[in-house]
């Protein structure tokens, strides 16, 4: 992991620009990460299309998941909601830059985790995600 990046992530932990109640969301989904005692809510607004306009999160977390969150949220702003439910683990170590140690796993796709199922509230398909469908092995 490069010093530069180290800053950046540190940043966006400590001052995260999409951080907060974002009262124009057309769903949001609240999510605890119970082995850490984070607490998320998501908050997204999503176009007739499909696509996430705006992003936003609130709520209790540690350093990790305020910076996952923060980093993931603005990536996915414009996408279609169907990519965003293929994302995994991955997707999100690939937008940070690095892996998170074992223990810090969970903490990272907390944001994920709660958008994915944001989104199957949106589309009232009944589905419900949890830890298991978004890490990897």
């Amino acid at each position: 992991m490069s010093k530069i990046y180290t800053e950046t992530f540190l940043e966006y932990a400590k001052n995260p620009p999409n951080k907060g109640i974002l009262e124009s969301a057309t769903i949001r989904h609240f999510e605890e990460n119970r082995s850490c005692g984070d607490a998320l809510e998501v908050f997204l607004r999503i176009d007739e299309m499909g696509v996430i306009q705006d992003f936003s999160f609130d709520g209790l977390t540690a350093i990790v998941t305020t910076a996952c969150v923060s980093i993931f949220g603005e990536a996915i702003i414009g996408m279609n909601i169907q990519d965003v439910l293929d994302m995994t683990e991955m997707t999100v170590r690939e937008m940070i830059g690095f892996e998170v140690s074992p223990r810090r796993r969970q903490a990272s796709v907390l944001g994920l985790l709660a958008t994915r199922n944001a989104i199957h509230e949106y589309l009232k398909d009944t589905i419900t995600d949890d830890f298991s469908d978004v890490l990897i092995g």
